[in-house]
């Protein structure tokens, strides 16, 4: 990829030395449902206890995106059941004044997704599987229309995270609606940045941290143990890379969700229903942090859709990665590997069950 499109997210990357290579351990179980459905929750315990007026300022934080009218009709049919398929991902933007306390590095502009994941609900809502598409991915981004109505055309050999830097949200769903064939029923985007006034907003998040973490880039020197941290040490804790492992990828999106399960712990914590200012604080913080395709963009419709899903029990989600391997032109690259990754789309495509065969990938040795 030449250095005009590397997103920023790319450029650090290879500042750092990290690379797929150094992805070799296998991924952990990861519950990224469960922290969507958790932010669900909250807004549905703050639409239902806020008076009207709170309501219609809540209802207004939420931005959305009609991705539909963007796609057309040019996509994958819908599942054969009930069954749907939300998009969910996690952008970052560190532009703004408030990304100066950081430290080096932090003032970089502009958006980037870092982290993606679709997430699978069967017929039945009782169970879920979440798929991590691994940021430095090589895909093939389809034709694509900008927010500003210009055309970008067809890209072969496009890193994954630089679609949403390029093109927003809607060639993300149109990217990976082309190399899955899984049609998207929803999409999900927090934004990490907004996370920062949502914990100072419940007082500050505690977690555990095995090893220590020291990043020069951010300023985040914690040693080991359990920490208690403001909203400006959140958001270097879930944007630190260089002081985590061997500085990849996969280490930070470990932190990213270990945080964020730590975060929906402390809300449960609050007495919302016994502090109506407590719970207009955090829902107005998280409000803030979400985009939504047009028919989530509410926070009855996403009471509604948080309510289908109340049979599906956080124990028995699990989180896979896209099985990958390492492209041969570029070790620092991975691609979807062949035939895991073809059997893993069928069974979402189909609302089958995923064979324990599609959940290894050759880049990770698992």
């Amino acid at each position: 990829m030449s250095n005009d499109v590397m997103p920023p997210g790319g450029r650090a990357s290879r500042r750092s030395g990290s690379s797929a290579r150094g992805r070799r351990n296998k991924p952990k179980r990861r519950r990224g449902l469960k922290i969507t459905l958790g932010v669900l929750l909250v807004l549905l315990l703050a639409g239902g206890g806020t008076a009207y007026w709170m309501y219609q300022d809540l209802d207004g934080n939420i931005k959305g995106v009609d991705i539909d009218k963007a796609l057309g009709e040019d996509r994958p049919e819908k599942l054969p059941t009930t069954g749907q398929n939300l998009l969910v991902l996690g952008s970052d933007s560190r532009a703004g004044a408030e990304n100066k306390e950081l430290g080096g590095g932090a003032d970089v502009g502009g958006a980037r997704s870092d982290t993606t994941m679709v997430v699978h609900i069967p017929e039945g809502r009782s169970e879920a599987v979440a798929v991590s598409i691994p940021r430095d991915t090589l895909v093939t981004r389809p034709v694509c229309t900008k927010a500003d109505g210009t055309e970008l055309p067809e890209k072969k050999r496009e890193m994954f995270n630089a679609v949403y830097s390029l093109a927003g949200p809607a060639c993300v769903v149109k990217t990976v609606e082309k190399m899955s064939g899984v049609r998207i029923d929803h999409y999900l985007e927090i934004n990490f940045a907004g996370f920062k006034d949502l914990v100072d907003a419940i007082g500050g998040v505690t977690v555990d941290v095995e090893e220590p973490i020291h990043d020069k880039a951010s300023g985040l020197d914690l040693t080991a143990g359990e920490h208690k941290l403001n909203g400006t040490e959140s958001l270097a804790y879930v944007r630190t890379r260089h002081g985590v492992g061997d500085g990849s990828d996969l280490g930070r999106i470990g932190l990213q969700q270990q945080f964020l399960l730590a975060l929906l712990k402390e809300v449960k914590s609050q007495d919302l229903l016994g502090s109506p200012t407590t719970t207009y604080k955090i829902a107005n913080s998280a409000t803030k942090s979400l985009t939504t395709d047009e028919g989530l963009a509410s926070l009855t419709s996403l009471s509604e859709f948080a309510r289908s899903m109340n049979g599906v029990d956080p124990s028995t989600m699990e989180t896979i990665m896209l099985p990958v391997a390492y492209d041969t032109i570029d070790p620092n690259r991975v691609v979807a590997a062949d035939p895991q990754a073809g059997a893993l789309w069928k069974a979402i495509r189909t609302d089958g069950t995923i064979p324990e065969s599609a959940k290894k990938s050759p880049a990770t040795g698992g």
